[in-house]
């Protein structure tokens, strides 16, 4: 597939952009604006009160919104069904609007809204098991399975408990006690749960239920040296508050905490002579039901597993064509892309050494792709943000189990940055060629670039994700870099670029392989290994992904190829008025929307 690379112009700055902007409550521009933006803002609450850690998250568990601060999102099954019930009532309140009494914009925001609610209603009736995380702080990991290697309370509260809860005060320390109390609740409810779903026939496959059964051992160890605990007391000490908050943590986490994780352990291992020894969830009671939800979920289309599947090998075979040049300029004629780049990702000039030295020498370089990056903004954007990042590897107790990489947001007012997460666990998987594209992906212009704009949309904008179009957004913002001259003097880096195109394009095979046309683990791999020429560690992390989360994988390449098809519909009907500036400030000033509201939007722009 052939990028546009001319769109990026040196004329003035996008001023058609406005067309899209979001505005605020109190800002209405139409007679039933204000009702509708009210309606909103209550609803914005009430999904903060459902699910507290996204108040954590964005910084805003202060004043009215303090007791927040103490709690976390409920896990146990009746909470889910008020939750339900909740967005059952919500919905009927966001039809009842007379969409003809709002202005275009506040049209977009119940757009919005309406849609995740339907499909999040839809989802609790067709997936009745494990997590409709839709409307959830991680509205892109719903999935089958309540537990596993990728989710669940023990992958989630730590890190937001370390990274995000701030204490400045004995109020804010009291509080991250009781949230340590409330993930003790959240492992045993997860656990019940988890023996309900068993008994309607859902198991997680065996493969990851070892997985995950040893990181819940491996983290019930030494309770009093966890990071949550020793953390607490570092927080308390900067704040200058008296008392042994430390040693309140690790009783908590030695008399709750770890025996909840065990005893989650133990279901697993209890489970596991009934588990399946097949990767994909074609083997769940109702598969193609909830996987058709699960692929609608994760593109906001209606697209089916069939027609993505023959989507992604067609845009795998343009792309490998793309490659060819590029790799035989580096002397690698022979082969497939993916075996080409195979034998380019072993270049020993290429990597990091897999050792605590080479880990730092990897960060290192990542922070010097983002200061490169950063002043190519103004070509890409008439509007610019800070783009407050901060880089980590992930933490090595989960990253067997983690993704490759990811991004979690910072805080609204600016107090906490979006961070980068990459895993370390072998740097064998990341040659420097490939690195500043991920770096795009998940930082800047990315998911913290990208994050940062929705701080200026009312609240419940913020709160509601979409996969596709955040996906979407981080190929697209891969593609700015590369449009914007990164890759100018780096053809080695452009191939890393190509060939992370090629790698999302293949994950619309391999999801669609694994779950609907019943693909073994072996085949998977065989193939996506010698399509992206991804190392089998690399490979295998990334199946493991699909199969716990099915679905989400299709959203990437599905978004990036709607953004373009609307860029493309945009220049024809603009011509010489066009302005890639202004198109990229209205897609990404307009935030998290489903791709038909997206549509909508850039065609309103586009006058």
């Amino acid at each position: 597939m052939q990028l546009d690379r001319r769109g990026f112009v040196t004329a003035a700055a996008a001023l058609g952009a406005t067309a899209a902007l979001p505005v605020r409550a109190g800002a209405a521009t139409a007679p039933g604006d204000a009702p509708a933006m009210d309606l909103l803002g209550r609803h914005a609450e009430q999904l903060l009160l459902a699910y507290p850690e996204n108040a954590a998250m964005l910084g805003i568990d202060t004043g009215k919104r303090a007791p927040l601060k103490s709690m976390l999102s409920d896990h146990s099954a009746a909470a889910e069904a008020q939750r339900r019930a909740d967005a059952t009532s919500r919905l009927a309140e966001l039809r009842a609007i007379d969409q003809t009494r709002l202005s275009p914009v506040v049209t977009t925001h119940v757009e919005t809204a309406t849609v995740a609610y339907e499909i999040a209603l839809d989802g609790w009736r067709r997936m009745p098991v494990g997590d409709m995380a839709f409307l959830s702080a991680n509205g892109f990991r719903s999935t089958p399975y309540i537990v596993s290697q990728g989710n669940g309370a023990f992958v989630d509260v730590p890190d937001m408990l370390e990274n995000k809860h701030q204490v400045a005060s004995i109020a804010d320390a009291e509080a991250y006690l009781a949230r340590m109390r409330a993930y003790a609740k959240e492992l045993r409810d997860e656990t019940e749960r988890l023996k309900a779903d068993a008994a309607k026939g859902v198991y997680l496959p065996d493969f990851l239920n070892d997985i995950t059964a040893r990181q819940l051992r491996a983290g019930a160890e030494k309770p009093g040296a966890w990071s949550i605990v020793t953390g607490l007391g570092e927080k308390a000490r900067a704040a200058h508050l008296s008392g042994d908050w430390a040693a309140r943590a690790a009783r908590i986490a030695e008399r709750e905490i770890a025996p909840a994780l065990a005893a989650q352990a133990d279901a697993l291992v209890a489970l596991r002579p009934k588990a399946p020894d097949v990767a994909g969830m074609w083997q769940v009671p109702d598969a193609e039901n909830i996987y058709g939800w699960l692929a609608e979920a994760g593109t906001t289309t209606k697209r089916t597993p069939e027609e993505i599947h023959a989507a992604g090998l067609e845009q795998c075979k343009a792309l490998a064509a793309e490659m060819d040049p590029l790799l035989r300029a580096q002397g690698l004629t022979q082969g497939t892309a993916g075996e080409r780049l195979t034998q380019l990702g072993k270049r020993p000039d290429l990597l990091f050494a897999n050792t605590d030295a080479g880990r730092a020498a990897l960060l290192a370089y990542l922070n010097t792709v983002v200061a490169k990056v950063r002043p190519l903004m103004p070509k890409a954007f008439g509007k610019l943000v800070h783009g407050n990042l901060n880089i980590k590897r992930v933490p090595p107790a989960i990253q067997d189990g983690a993704p490759n990489g990811y991004a979690g947001a910072g805080s609204m007012d600016g107090k906490i940055p979006g961070t980068y997460y990459i895993n370390l666990r072998d740097t064998g998987i990341w040659p420097r060629y490939s690195l500043p594209t991920l770096t795009f992906h998940e930082g800047i212009p990315g998911h913290i670039w990208q994050g940062e704009y929705t701080f200026d949309l009312p609240l419940i904008r913020t709160l509601l994700s979409f996969n596709a179009y955040s996906e979407g957004w981080g190929l697209y913002a891969e593609q700015i870099a590369d449009e914007t001259g990164f890759y100018a003097d780096d053809p080695l880096g452009r191939i890393g670029y190509l060939q992370s195109m090629n790698f999302r394009a293949a994950r619309l095979v391999a999801d669609t392989g694994l779950h609907h046309k019943r693909w073994t683990m072996d085949q998977a791999m065989q193939w996506f290994m010698a399509t992206t020429g991804f190392t089998a560690s690399q490979a295998r992390s990334e199946l493991n992904r699909y199969c716990t989360w099915p679905g989400q994988a299709l959203g990437y390449k599905t978004g990036h190829n709607e953004i373009n098809r609307l860029r493309d519909a945009a220049r024809a009907k603009l011509g010489t008025r066009f302005d890639v500036r202004g198109f990229n400030d209205a897609v990404v000033q307009t935030g998290g929307v489903p791709l038909g509201v997206l549509a909508k939007v850039v065609d309103r722009w586009a006058v």
